[in-house]
């Protein structure tokens, strides 16, 4: 029998390997750095490895929480959350701010870092952060399986009705340079992150826009 050059499983049956490799495969990814405040008030920052953007307009942006966490929950009931880059300066404190704490301990004060009131939200920024988006909360949806039972995980979509930038991460013409704000972003198991670099870049032209010309 000749082996296949694939390994193959199902993950309902467990994957046999030394850590589940799914999270190393879709990576690495960015960091959904979320800031939100409860009914009082009170601040809440975490980190979330499962996030993206989903819409241009008006911009969506999301995250997924394996349960019902205090992020989710405050933005349950306040409808309000801002998402704050990682770069690789504030990696450390992006760390910490991951620690399992007591409900209404605030993760900004442990991590040293500084918050800001939102411009249009009441939640909170993160000053040192050189980019963020103020989001009013757009759906929230329970993740089901493929048998539509609930998997305990909550998929959380907010609107982008404010966005803060750095001006020395736009270049003379106003583009927004990417790599110069070191972005950080997750792989998988317990510890892996990554950077990217101007020079790890290269261009591609979509057909439709080769055939535009």
């Amino acid at each position: 029998m000749t082996r296949s050059s694939h390994y193959f499983y199902e993950p309902a049956l467990g994957h046999g390997l030394p850590h589940d490799p799914l999270n190393a495969i879709i990576g690495p990814r960015p960091i959904g750095w979320i800031a939100s405040v409860n009914a009082k008030g009170q601040r809440n920052l975490a980190p979330y490895s499962f996030f993206n953007c989903f819409n241009y307009h008006p911009p969506i942006i999301g995250f997924s929480s394996a349960g019902w966490k205090d992020s989710v929950a405050n933005i349950h009931a306040t409808g309000e959350f801002v998402w704050n880059l990682v770069t690789r300066p504030l990696a450390a404190a992006m760390n910490e701010t991951s620690a399992s704490l007591p409900a209404g301990e605030d993760e900004f004060a442990v991590a040293g870092l500084t918050p800001v009131q939102g411009e249009r939200v009441k939640a909170h920024r993160v000053a040192q952060s050189p980019v963020n988006f103020e989001c009013r909360l757009s759906q929230c949806i329970a993740l089901v399986d493929a048998s539509g039972h609930e998997t305990g995980s909550w998929l959380v979509l907010g609107e982008v009705v404010a966005v803060h930038i750095d001006r020395r991460l736009l270049d003379a013409d106003g583009v927004y340079q990417t790599a110069a704000a070191e972005p950080v972003l997750r792989g998988g198991g317990p510890s892996a992150y990554f950077g990217i670099s101007a020079q790890q870049r290269f261009d591609l032209v979509r057909p439709d826009d080769r055939n535009r010309r």
